[in-house]
């Protein structure tokens, strides 16, 4: 088959990118296959071509609203008409409106929590289903196990289904995420599709600081007086909205975005940094996965991400127009020690675990015992998801394990932050790589120089002046 010509007609490009075209052509062979293609790499390529050529409905599994909204918007306005995104935002009747006409579409987008669902799971038996996709399908390791346990029961559905056609999309994965990805899937000898993570245009910067109020002073410095777009990363929602006060106030068109604010709120923000209205965001990790903006300048991380492939996913959402782009780290003494807080009070604990297990076990309705026994409603899924399983006693053992794991994958980050080495070197080898060659700009431990192109608009030193006294106090509050 020319899929040259279908990419020509269908799409308006002349030639695929690294990687797309070897991924496209295993899934029309039927094969299972996982594609680590880097961001900004056109993996929605490898799942819309061969879609378009097979008979049958595309299921699209996607992690966030946001991405499953912004990728079926870009697929109507490339004229692809049967596509729907069937996500919980929905009004309850459009829903099972959308449910009853399933047939109608050929691709799909939709939650890992939504096949749970037995509306949706009895209509989607009646569908041929022509392939599988797992957008994103490092949060099955990342999320799986102690934030989403419905994406560990992807696999269960998928042999419900017949076993159809799979392909998993990611741009990062090291080996333990690789081996997460084929077992929850059910995937045997998948074909891996790999293409190098390194970003050559993207110069790497790790600074050391003191304080908070050091890193508030360098990042309002350096974005005054340096070229945007970007993103700068924070650990808690509570920072992203104080580091995108401090801004406005210098006169940047920057606003904070997090889980803490409402979806249409959120879809609003995201749209105005696309358009062009915002130049910065201020945000969590729940912002990034999915953007399409191409020129983003610069990414920022005013903490310590919990793994290195954390750090590099969200870096990787830099320069994706090959133009020259810069990542920031700052760092304090404390970050660790934060940062480690954050991650292991995502798991249950073990007397929270025994008094919600026994509770249950004596006839407490699940959510009740939940709340007697001080679990979060994620807390109590994942309980679920393991008390389905295992019992008790193993329950504990593996998410000791887990939390052992999340401790190591912070320290290997550490050691990229404080070892003194390469950085890009660094980070391509928890993945593996090597780095063949070193780009001019490459880092901050092998050099950097003072880069032009961050400085090419005018200082805007002066632009706090600009903002009246009472505009300053309407934006401190609210």
């Amino acid at each position: 088959m020319d899929l040259k010509r279908v990419l020509l007609e269908r799409f308006g490009y002349e030639n695929f990118r690294p990687g797309q075209e070897e991924v496209i052509r295993h899934v029309l062979d039927n094969r299972d296959t996982i594609a680590i293609l880097p961001t900004g790499m056109g993996k929605s390529l490898c799942y819309q071509l061969p879609g378009i050529i097979m008979e049958g409905s595309v299921l699209i599994i996607s992690p966030l609203v946001s991405l499953m909204e912004d990728q079926a918007m870009r697929m109507r306005r490339n004229g692809e008409k049967q596509v729907i995104a069937l996500t919980s935002f929905l009004p309850y009747i459009e829903r099972q409106r959308i449910i009853g006409e399933l047939q109608n579409y050929k691709f799909i987008f939709i939650s890992p929590e939504m096949l749970t669902q037995e509306s949706f799971g009895r209509q989607l038996k009646r569908l041929p289903i022509s392939l599988v996709v797992v957008d994103e399908a490092h949060c099955i390791s990342q999320w799986g196990f102690d934030f989403r346990p419905d994406y560990l029961r992807i696999g269960d559905f998928l042999k419900q289904s017949g076993n159809p056609p799979l392909l998993a999309l990611t741009a990062t994965a090291d080996e333990k995420v690789l081996n997460d990805i084929q077992r929850y899937l059910g995937m045997e000898n998948p074909i891996v599709q790999r293409h190098s993570l390194d970003r050559p245009n993207i110069s790497y910067s790790i600074r050391q600081v003191n304080s908070a109020f050091e890193k508030t002073k360098w990042i309002k410095d350096r974005v005054t007086q340096t070229v945007g777009p970007g993103i700068i990363y924070a650990s808690s929602r509570k920072r992203a909205d104080e580091l995108a006060i401090e801004l406005q106030l210098e006169g940047v068109a920057v606003q904070s975005y997090h889980a803490g604010k409402e979806q249409d709120d959120r879809s609003i923000i995201q749209e105005q940094f696309l358009s062009g209205e915002l130049e910065w965001i201020c945000a969590t990790n729940a912002f990034g996965m999915g953007v399409h903006k191409d020129d983003i300048r610069q990414v920022i991380h005013d903490h310590l991400p919990p793994t290195v492939a954390a750090y590099i996913q969200e870096v990787g959402r830099a320069g994706r127009d090959g133009r020259p782009a810069a990542a920031t780290l700052l760092y304090m003494q404390t970050d660790e020690q934060t940062t480690s807080f954050i991650i292991q009070s995502d798991l249950p604990g073990e007397e929270e675990i025994r008094h919600y297990t026994k509770m249950v076990s004596e006839g407490n309705p699940p959510g009740e015992a939940a709340e007697l026994a001080s679990l979060t409603e994620t807390g109590k899924r994942v309980i679920d998801y393991y008390r389905e399983r295992y019992p008790l006693e193993e329950i504990l053992l593996r998410l000791d394990r887990l939390s052992n794991e999340k401790n190591e994958e912070l320290q290997q980050m550490t050691q990229l932050v404080k070892g003194g080495a390469c950085i890009r070197q660094s980070a391509l080898s928890y993945f593996g790589e090597l780095c063949r060659r070193k780009p001019e700009e490459c880092c901050s431990n092998c050099g950097l120089n003072d880069s032009g192109w961050l400085y090419e608009k005018e200082s805007k030193k002066s632009a706090k002046e600009r903002v009246s006294w009472d505009e300053r106090i309407t934006i401190l509050l609210g």
